[in-house]
Formats: structure tokens, sequence, C-alpha cells
């Protein structure tokens, strides 16, 4: 249960850094919604990487947790924002998928 709250506390994660980059890009009402979006989905993502840690070891939990978050923000920043989606960009960002699974496997929770 613990690890399905961290996930979506990860997602979460993505949603502010989102909410963040839409801010930036707009301007009046429509950017203060985006930055109340922020907070909340800050706030629901904090809020859910708390209670996981509850019975996860927190480096696992806060690796896994900035992990999610870093590859979903990436994978928004190439489809959304139209990031480049160069070799190395796509290599770095499997690596760092490759070792999000790594540590929910040696974990011992």
């Amino acid at each position: 249960m613990n690890w399905a709250l961290l996930v979506i506390a990860g997602l979460f994660e993505v949603g502010f850094a989102t909410c963040l980059g839409k801010a930036k890009e707009t301007s009046g009402t429509t950017s203060t919604l985006w930055l109340l979006g922020f907070f909340i989905s800050l706030s629901i993502s904090m809020a859910l990487l708390y209670k996981a840690s509850q019975t996860l070891p927190i480096g696992t939990a806060y690796a896994v947790w900035t992990g999610i978050g870093a590859v979903g923000t990436v994978i928004v920043g190439i489809f959304i924002f139209k990031e480049p989606a160069t070799f190395w960009r796509i290599f770095f960002l499997s690596t760092l998928i490759a070792s999000i699974i790594g540590l929910k496997y040696v974990s011992n929770h």
C-alpha cells in the first residue's frame, strides 16, 4: 500500500512541476490558477510522501519519489513544453528508470 502511495506522491510531484512550467508561460488570473495548482499538488505530494515514509526507509522513499518526479517531468517537458528528446536525454532517463525499479526491488519492505 505504501509503495502505491509513493508512486501517487511522485505523480503529484510531476503535477507541481508542470504547474510551475505553465504558470511561467501565462500571466494574470491564468498564472494564479496554475500557481494554485502548484500549491495543491505540492501539498498532496508531500503528505503522501510523509505517509509512505512511515513504513518505507526514508532514503529509498525519497529517492523513488524524486526519481518518479524527475522522469515524469522530463516526459512532460518533451511532450507538453516541446523540450528536445535527444538520444542522451532518453538514455539517461532510461538509466534513471532502471535505478528507481532497482531501489524498489532491493528494499527490505
